[in-house]
């Protein structure tokens, strides 16, 4: 007897029926479709609009506007939000010549909407443009099915404990492969800096990195490629989360490890460059935590328990090679004496534009407390 799965009827059509439409010329018309965070500082929308010839840069596409009532980002009485496009990317739903473009959301007086936090990241990583921050970003994530329990996983129990899932193969192991390679084939049509995925250490669940990528970009692309994979779980019928800890017990929680350099700590002798700034975000460590999650704290204490291959919430720490601490330097690294680090404290649903900024605060504009600086407008 076939195991009724748990996906959305909507995946049940017949996608061969789309794919004749999908193919039909559009006459110099375009697609575009606009993305942005909404209020919960976690969800993406989307809408779409037609332009008269193709985009070739940003500056061709148009600002636009939506109801903010309905994102929790407005007031009914006052609703309309600006769309303002900063990134364009190839669309691979609709296909060339059609595209995606991200958004940064503005309220009625141009002022940045409360979850727009890549306004004043911009603004830092301008500021620290000559240190040439690159950044990888490691996104955790986990496939439920429609009735909020993770894909493949018994009806009524639990698989068998963890250890044969990570990176592993095979039927009893994988759970949503299809669903995993789509969504790179996806990305990389679209011009996301993905770089990489691998099945991770619970069953249904999986990672994806994004980067390097420079300043700025970093948040862009992390973004663009979450958009992407709810679109493509969509086609599929389930859902991503990027809930940190899905399932309580002994069960792996979900990060979005964050690897970090500067250009002085990519040369040789970088390594005192790197202890230098693990130095600095040590005596930072509240106001880290702060911000990688989007309440404040309270979503990564669920995961960041010093089990689990995770650093304790309440104490910070650095180690070579260690995933238990809170900064990870890889063996590699230690053993050059230049490269990278790895901040392994940001949850799965944190926001990359917050991730990437606190981190250059911290360690390079030498800010201190848990209080920021405001920069104004460099």
């Amino acid at each position: 007897r076939a195991v009724a799965m748990s996906v959305s009827h909507s995946s049940r059509l017949n996608k061969l029926v789309r794919e004749q439409y999908v193919r039909l010329p559009q006459d110099g018309l375009v697609q575009v479709t606009y993305v942005w965070i909404d209020g919960s500082g976690e969800g993406v929308r989307c809408k779409t609009r037609t332009l008269d010839k193709e985009p070739k840069s940003i500056e061709d596409v148009p600002e636009w506007n939506f109801d903010g009532s309905s994102t929790a980002q407005a007031e009914g009485s006052n609703s309309d939000m600006f769309l303002v496009p900063v990134r364009m990317f190839r669309d691979p739903f609709c296909l060339d010549p059609n595209k995606l473009v991200l958004c940064e959301v503005l309220k009625y007086n141009r002022k940045p909407a409360e979850t727009n936090l890549r306004h004043t990241c911009k603004k830092v990583m301008d500021l620290v443009k000559d240190s040439h921050p690159w950044f990888g970003m490691e996104q955790e994530y986990t496939l439920l099915g429609i009735n909020g329990h993770p894909y493949g996983w018994p009806d009524n129990g639990f698989p068998g404990p963890q250890g044969p899932y990570y990176c592993g193969v095979g039927a009893d192991k994988v759970y949503g492969r299809d669903i995993v390679e789509s969504h790179y084939k996806a990305c990389l049509y679209a011009g996301v800096k993905i770089c990489g995925t691998n099945a991770e250490v619970m069953p249904s669940q999986w990672e994806f990195q994004v980067g390097p990528c420079e300043g700025i970009e970093m948040g862009d692309h992390l973004w663009m490629a979450r958009f992407i994979l709810h679109r493509v779980c969509e086609d599929f019928g389930v859902v991503a989360t990027l809930d940190p800890k899905p399932m309580t017990g002994n069960w792996n929680g979900a990060g979005c490890h964050t690897n970090y350099s500067t250009e002085e700590m990519r040369r040789e002798g970088g390594l005192k460059h790197i202890e230098a700034a693990i130095e600095k975000l040590s005596k930072r460590h509240d106001y880290h935590i702060c911000v990688y999650d989007p309440r404040g704290g309270r979503d990564n204490s669920r995961r960041l328990t010093g089990h689990h291959e995770t650093s304790n919430i309440f104490e910070f720490s650095a180690g070579v090679a260690n995933r238990g601490a809170s900064i990870r330097i890889p063996r590699q690294v230690g053993q050059d004496g230049y490269g990278y680090f790895e901040d392994r404290r940001p949850a799965a649903n944190c926001d990359p534009y917050a991730v990437t900024e606190a981190i250059m605060r911290t360690t390079v504009l030498n800010e201190t407390g848990v209080e920021t600086k405001d920069y104004g407008d460099h």
